[in-house]
This record gives C-alpha cells, sequence and structure tokens, in this order.
C-alpha cells in the first residue's frame, strides 16, 4: 500500500484545498491530512486564521478524501510521522516548490500545482471586511494601527481624540459621533472618565467595542454595558493584549490543571519609569497614573485562577494627590489563597509574576505581560519545565484577530470572562471612592 502525506492548516476550506487533496490522494492508496493546531499557527506567525482546530478538521473530514487525520503541533513533526507512520509520498502544494526538498532523503517529495486565483487569505479579505476606528490619547494607539496592517481584511479609517499625534497623522481625526458613523468597530483606549459612555454609545449604534480595562468603574456599569451588548448582537471584549498570547493562555490551562497543586498565593507586578519627567508638572489625564496604566493588568490573572469571591482586601496607595498614584499594593484574601498587585509610575520594580501552589511554582519573568516565556519549578529542580511561544511585534495583533473572529462568529469568545470584567470595575470604583483605601 502506497501512503500518501500532505499538510494544511486548511483554513475556511475551499476549492483549492479540495484539488491539492484529491490531486494528493490520486498519488497512492491511503492519504494521511495534516492539519496544524492552532498553536502551532500562532508560533509560526499565522494569526489570522478564522477557524478553530477542530473547525477545520470537520472540513477535512466532510471531504471524504483523508483516510487520516493527525495533527501538527511542531518544527520537524514531518520527519517523524514520515518515519511514524512508513509514508511513501510526501504532497505539497506548488507555491512552497524547493522549500521541502530536504524531506527527500525520507520519501519522495511531489510540489502539487495550486488552484490559481483561490487563496484562504482572499478569501478572508473578502469576507471579513471591517471597517475600524481609534479612539483616546494613548501612545499604544499608533502600535495598534501598525499590527493592524498586517491582518487581512481590517482597515483602520481614523481616530479621534489621537490628531495631536503626529505618528497618526496619515490618518484622519474625527469627533467621536462622526468616528462612530464610518466604522463598524471602534478600539477605545480613551481617559476612564470617557469610556463608559463612549462604549455605550457605539453599542447603541450596533458597532463593536474592544476597549482597554476597565471598561467602566463600577461592577453596575460594565454589567449594562454587557447587557447592551447582549441585546444589539455586538461584540464586547477587553482589550488587554496578554490575555490573547499562546503563552499566558497555557499557563493558565496549567495552572488550573492543577500542575503546581493547589494554588496558595499568586504576585502581580507592573512598573514603569516612562514619565517622571512630567509626573510633578502633570495635569489631570495628560498621562496615566499607576492604577490608569497598569491596574486591570495587574489584577487580571489573579482574578482569572482565584476567581472574584475573595473574602478580604485592602489597597495602600502612595500618592502625589487625590488623583495620580506613584505606587499601589493591593492585597487579597480567599479562603485558601492570598493574592498580591503591585502597580507603578513613577516608582520601578521587577515585572515579574509568581504563582505559588503545594506542588511547586509557576514563574513568569519581566515583562510578564508579555507572556512568550514561563518556567514552571519544583522542589526538585531536575524536574523543572520551560515553555516558550513567539510573541509576534507588540501582541496588539491577536487580539485584534481574535476581535474580528468573534465579530465572523457573531459571538464574543471570552479570554477574560465578564464576571472578571466587573470585578476589575468594581476594584477602580472602589479604589476611587477610598474604600478600603489606606495612603503613604
Amino acid at each position: 500500500m502506497k501512503k500518501v502525506i500532505t499538510y494544511g492548516t486548511f483554513d475556511m476550506l475551499h476549492q483549492g484545498h479540495l484539488n491539492i487533496l484529491k490531486r494528493a490522494k490520486e498519488l497512492g492508496d491511503y492519504l494521511i491530512v495534516g492539519v496544524t493546531s492552532d498553536d502551532f499557527d500562532s508560533r509560526r506567525g499565522k494569526i489570522n486564521v478564522q477557524q478553530s482546530m477542530m473547525e477545520r478538521i470537520e472540513g477535512v473530514k466532510e471531504t471524504g478524501l483523508a483516510d487520516q487525520i493527525i495533527i501538527e503541533e511542531y518544527e520537524g513533526q514531518k520527519i517523524d510521522d514520515i518515519n511514524r507512520f512508513g509514508v511513501d509520498i510526501f504532497a505539497i502544494g506548488s507555491d512552497w516548490q524547493g522549500k521541502f526538498d530536504y524531506l527527500s532523503e525520507f520519501c519522495k517529495v511531489v510540489y502539487l500545482e495550486r488552484t490559481k486565483g483561490i487563496s484562504s487569505t482572499q478569501i478572508r479579505s473578502q469576507n471579513n471586511h471591517l471597517k475600524l476606528g481609534l479612539v483616546g490619547k494613548a501612545k499604544r494607539l499608533r502600535k495598534v494601527a501598525n499590527e493592524a496592517i498586517s491582518i487581512n481584511g481590517l482597515d483602520i479609517v481614523g481616530t479621534s481624540g489621537a490628531g495631536y499625534d503626529r505618528r497618526l497623522k496619515k490618518l484622519d481625526d474625527y469627533s467621536f459621533e462622526e468616528l462612530i458613523e464610518k466604522v463598524d468597530a471602534v478600539f477605545i483606549e480613551s481617559d476612564m472618565k470617557n469610556r463608559y459612555e463612549q462604549i455605550k454609545y457605539a453599542l447603541e449604534r450596533g458597532k463593536h467595542v474592544l476597549c482597554y480595562l476597565p471598561m467602566a468603574i463600577g461592577r453596575s456599569q460594565q454589567h449594562e454595558l454587557l447587557e447592551i451588548a447582549k441585546k444589539n448582537d455586538c461584540v464586547l471584549m477587553s482589550g488587554i493584549k496578554t490575555a490573547y498570547s499562546t503563552a499566558y493562555y497555557r499557563l493558565l490551562l496549567m495552572i488550573k490543571s492543577g500542575e503546581i497543586g493547589d494554588v496558595a498565593s499568586i504576585e502581580t507586578t507592573c512598573t514603569s519609569l516612562d514619565e517622571v519627567s512630567k509626573i510633578k508638572n502633570y495635569q489631570k489625564n495628560d498621562i496615566w497614573s499607576a492604577m490608569d496604566a497598569w491596574g486591570a493588568t495587574a489584577l487580571m490573572p489573579i482574578f482569572q485562577i482565584l476567581g472574584t469571591d475573595y473574602v478580604d482586601s485592602i489597597i495602600v496607595s502612595k500618592k502625589i494627590d487625590s488623583y495620580f498614584d506613584l505606587f499601589t499594593k493591593m492585597d487579597f484574601v480567599y479562603k485558601n489563597a492570598v493574592a498580591t498587585a503591585k502597580i507603578g509610575k513613577g516608582v520601578k520594580s521587577e515585572g515579574e509574576m509568581i504563582v505559588s501552589g503545594t506542588k511547586g511554582y509557576a514563574y513568569v519573568p519581566s515583562p510578564w505581560w508579555k507572556t512568550d516565556y514561563f518556567e514552571i519549578r519544583y522542589e526538585d529542580q531536575n524536574k523543572n519545565k520551560r515553555f516558550f511561544y513567539e510573541l509576534e511585534g507588540e501582541g496588539f495583533k491577536y487580539e485584534l484577530v481574535n476581535f474580528l473572529r468573534a465579530i465572523n462568529h457573531g459571538r464574543t469568545l471570552s479570554y477574560t470572562g465578564n464576571d472578571v470584567l466587573e470585578e476589575i470595575s468594581n476594584v477602580y470604583e472602589k479604589f476611587y471612592d477610598g474604600k478600603d483605601v489606606r495612603t503613604i
């Protein structure tokens, strides 16, 4: 029996895919199809895949052409699969001409002519065209605009409130109301005092929203926004890019699966000194305070891992006035665990995250909020494990791709959790109201 193997993402299966599979099938008696995993696609920088791995596998299965379907998860797997399954022929599209010649040492390599004029990239661009507006003064909007360029079917229409930033001068600047009329969705990273009204305005006009946290101050306002999004069939997603990185997601799964035992403590630290020269003479909302800039990021893993049902909390803050905090430490006591989040804007510390458990601990080095590497450490150091998942660019494109995917699927894909969104908003309300807050 002559065995043939081929590989692909097979996103949004189309006639071009079918033609490749049919030609591969004709080369032998038994066809093995390798479908790339979501993680493997992400590590290769192929992040604009619209369907999940299971959806793509089902698509291949429904063709009836594959005698066996396997999952491709790592570099070098093709050689392993060829040897393991006794493959005679490796077949792949002609756009990879010469790329896999090295496999000829293990089996015959055949490059199959691709169907001209058909590609997944073209289909994604045609089907998922989205006009996006950027709202706010945050310097990160420039990075968002730069990373959006590589995403098929996503066009940045303009900005609102960012006209002063010469790095965004190529984009037209509109009033918020004008921008909403021109777009399908908005990315919001404006002053916190404006976000609730801006999100509500956009949702009520049927626009999808991706917004930095907190979206609102107080649990009731956050809950209201979620209900408005649901009522108007809009996607409302959190814009903390850390939540969308492969490494961070895998870390959460490992911790929740018991890899380090029962979690007893979580420590997160997020600080920066980039605005120190402005702090003494700042004007309110010209720059972000420690809580503005880092609070939501530092709180997110605590609530995602331990939940939101803590029994006690205390916030200690070093402020230069009633608004601007240089440094804030937030402690939470749970029934069986404790957690600490330290944030600073004008105070610097090691930006790491440590999750302590009864079997070992997870360590994410600085800057942990750009998670691409973490370690699971044990008493016996010989058992320590290291994990690396490449993070392309600043990570904004990952949240933008998932936002686009959620809109195309007609539902919000929760990477944060509504309970976490509401509790983060609740903590901000307590902070600004001075409840359970001590100043030093």
